[in-house]
């Protein structure tokens, strides 16, 4: 019986040792996306390749597709081909082979808001789940609601079957759904959020794709959503000479070109030139002081700018903010003015021009406009003194107007250099501002209306339409694409008026109308 057995036994591990075990499951290569930096306006990204197989990999092939608005730049350790929206990026010959469970990583700079879509790893999904599973990254997500206190988030599904979606700030999951729309709720008015939406499966998340909003609340003042600007002129120069009630209807706010400095630090006064006066048969202070409550008895607003090219009004001590305060407030009781405009282009003290606005908007309401039309050159940092003052009052700040004219080539939000009277210099220019503390709605481009009215910098009515529809839906834009959109741009600035009655009206007809087209 001992004898039997043992034969048994010897039989079966003869068996096990000729017939070969079942193979071992091996995993699919990989391929997996991540963001390793993020500045608002561009960021880095890295994909891993990583061979789980039991073979090595002679040779890779990372096929993407990106959203309308996303764009590669410079790339690094892979060559990069381009179809369209299509991307297709291959080895560099010395990096060609992935050992089994090895890695090989390449990398790329982005703008725009979207993230890689229909993602493939040599033919297969990057993901490398069998059959095509494995979620993509969800597509383009957007705002599509909003509240004081919420944001409603939507975007397209993504590629494989996911489980749901998970919406994060920061790192923090603050909701999961399995449908392509979210409520973000408990956020604060008028405050701006940066959620990442990624998809879930039993194997792990996709990519994410990113989506930034504000909330309502924003205290934006007397004004249209988006609204025309124009400045009046109270002085002779080769432009037409208008009254006040002969400006277009198209113009929503009225900037009247200048208070006048005194021998006193900070003291502004105001009166209409006379010049002018002559020039248009005869224009008095009580026939302008009709002229505001006109155009006001029309929905308009009108407020007095302080400065210019030539201004000399300095605010550079305390006494001379009181003083500031003080009369600029009177000038507003005497003729009407909403509100005042800081157009100080031979420098300014922050500190000092703060605290007369803050004392001037503790007289005048919380109805008081106040606007601001620096040089391009004072808002490249937010160091420079006008970017501070601008933060300093941004609780009370109606719109910046920075005057994309004038500048030569300049500095955009990405470090590129763009030269002025294109869509790229407007858009990548305000995009510093948008990026850097201003909200959407006190932002706003400035441009000359027309020949004449600058020494350079003059663009078509259209290309600033271009860039309007650029910065708030993502079209329209030139070689630079913002990170993301921003609805809320609040509107354009032209010098002036009378330049636009000059040259037949037709920047105030163009983009005045066009204002209203936006979101």
């Amino acid at each position: 019986m001992r004898t039997r057995s043992f034969a048994g036994v010897l039989a079966a591990l003869l068996l096990v040792l000729l017939v070969p075990p079942p193979a071992l499951a091996a995993a699919a290569p990989a391929a997996t996306f991540e963001k390793t930096a993020d500045w608002g306006s561009g960021w880095q990204a890295r994909f891993t390749l990583t061979n789980g197989s039991a073979a090595a990999i002679d040779g890779w092939r990372v096929e993407f597709d990106l959203p309308a608005g996303t764009s590669v730049g410079s790339f690094w350790d892979a060559s990069l081909a381009r179809d369209g929206n299509h991307h297709t990026f291959t080895d560099r010959g010395w990096n060609a082979t992935i050992p089994p469970g090895g890695t090989v990583s390449f990398g790329f700079l982005g703008s725009g808001p979207g993230a890689p879509l229909n993602c493939t790893f040599n033919g297969s999904p990057c993901t490398g789940a069998p059959g095509g599973g494995g979620p993509g990254a969800p597509g383009t997500p957007r705002v599509t609601g909003r509240t004081d206190t919420s944001l409603t988030l939507s975007w397209t599904a993504s590629t494989g079957e996911p489980d749901g979606y998970r919406v994060y700030a920061g790192t923090d999951v603050r909701t999961t759904v399995t449908g392509t729309s979210a409520t973000i709720g408990g956020l604060e008015p008028c405050t701006t959020h940066t959620f990442t939406v990624k998809a879930f499966d039993a194997e792990g998340e996709s990519a994410g794709s990113e989506v930034t909003g504000t909330t309502t609340g924003c205290a934006t003042g007397p004004l249209p959503r988006h609204f025309l600007t124009g400045y009046w002129h109270n002085f002779e120069n080769p432009a037409q000479e208008l009254k006040l009630s002969q400006t277009p209807d198209e113009y929503d706010l009225v900037a009247v070109a200048f208070g006048e400095a005194t021998a006193r630090a900070g003291e502004v006064v105001f009166g209409v030139d006379p010049g002018l006066s002559r020039a248009v048969g005869g224009y008095t202070d009580a026939q302008f002081k009709a002229d505001v409550a006109a155009l006001q008895a029309r929905g308009k607003k009108v407020i007095l700018s302080v400065g210019g090219e030539k201004g000399t009004v300095r605010v550079d001590s305390a006494a001379a903010a009181a003083l500031f305060a003080d009369s600029v407030f009177g000038v507003m009781r005497e003729y009407g003015f909403d509100g005042v405009d800081i157009d100080l282009e031979n420098g300014l003290n922050p500190t000092y021009m703060a605290q007369a606005l803050r004392a001037l908007r503790a007289k005048a309401g919380s109805d008081l406009i106040i606007t601001m039309a620096p040089q391009t050159i004072d808002m490249q940092s937010t160091g420079g003194s006008y970017f501070r003052l601008a933060l300093a009052i941004k609780d009370i700040l109606t719109v910046v107007h920075m005057q994309y004219y004038n500048s030569g080539s300049m500095l955009g939000c990405d470090q590129g250099v763009y030269a002025q009277g294109s869509v790229d210099f407007m858009t990548a220019l305000a995009c510093i501002q948008l990026e850097n503390g201003l909200r959407a709605d006190q932002v706003a481009l400035g441009l000359p209306a027309g020949p004449g009215a600058a020494g350079g910098g003059v663009v078509a009515p259209s290309t600033v339409t271009d860039a309007l529809d650029c910065l708030a839906r993502g079209t329209g834009c030139g070689s630079f694409r913002p990170a993301r959109t921003y609805p809320d741009i609040r509107g354009a600035m032209t010098w002036s008026i009378n330049w636009d009655v000059t040259n037949g009206g037709g920047f105030a007809r163009t983009v005045g109308a066009h204002l209203d087209t936006l979101p």
